[in-house]
């Protein structure tokens, strides 16, 4: 049997388990291959994770872990080191941990879908994680300025206090790379000023649970184009998927 999984401190939410299950189902694999949920309390319990399930060759990492897990792994792919940040470890027979970034590809794909031929200069990111260092890395690739926007100070470029109707004007994409809106706290929304939200404006939210989200809705009764994290989700987990099995 292999087995996979998802490490991550809360999982409740995750639609990982179900998505690779019923993969698994549709290629013949239900015999042989098994994906779980493993929440751990600190990321320093890893170890014993991978010592008490010797049969695991492939995890997932989510939050708070896509930074925190880098000191366990042995090296990095050339695009997880540039990102900074982690959320696919390929477990070799030999032991050895190799993380890699699919969030990119994700994001990637994402974005083609949002924005289509549009183009734009600058983009709001909100959060300063491991998944906000993904999105940077790709908007700098489109030649897109991120702007980090963080709840404290120094952690981002400008605090969410500082999201003036100037800002919120200039950086007509605008994406949510927190956990904020996720299930089962669905009625909160990051804290930006949404009456300056318009037709011209994109908003991406990495949630993909509720599939609207509250910041979505926000920005669609205000005509922006949306996109939530679902189709993110599902380009990412191939991308895992096809690693693991190399």
């Amino acid at each position: 049997m292999r087995k996979f999984g998802l490490i991550g401190r809360v999982l409740s939410h995750s639609f990982s388990q179900q998505y690779f299950t019923q993969k698994f189902s549709r290629e013949g694999l239900s015999a042989e291959c098994e994906y779980s949920l493993y929440e751990l309390e600190m990321v320093d319990l890893l170890p014993a994770l991978l010592k008490n399930n010797p049969e695991l060759v492939g995890l997932n990492v989510t939050i708070p872990y896509k930074k925190q897990v880098i000191p366990y792994l042995n090296s990095l792919s050339e695009e997880a080191a540039l990102v900074g940040a982690v959320n696919c470890i390929k477990i070799n027979s030999d032991g050895t941990l190799v993380g890699y970034n699919t969030d990119v590809d994700g994001v990637r794909f994402s974005l083609d879908k949002l924005l289509g031929d549009t183009a734009v200069a600058s983009a709001l990111v909100l959060g300063s994680g491991g998944a906000a260092q993904a999105v940077c890395y790709v908007l700098r690739e489109r030649s897109i300025e991120p702007c980090v926007v963080s709840r404290q100070a120094g952690k981002g470029d400008i605090c969410y206090e500082e999201l003036t109707q100037e800002v919120i004007a200039s950086n007509r994409l605008i994406i949510n790379a927190t956990p904020v809106g996720t299930f089962p706290h669905i009625d909160e929304c990051p804290a930006i000023p949404y009456d300056h939200i318009t037709p011209s404006h994109f908003l991406f939210d990495l949630v993909y649970n509720p599939s609207q989200t509250e910041f979505l809705r926000r920005g669609l009764s205000k005509g922006a184009h949306t996109l939530s994290g679902i189709d993110m989700l599902y380009a990412q987990a191939d991308k895992a998927w096809d690693i693991w099995c190399r």
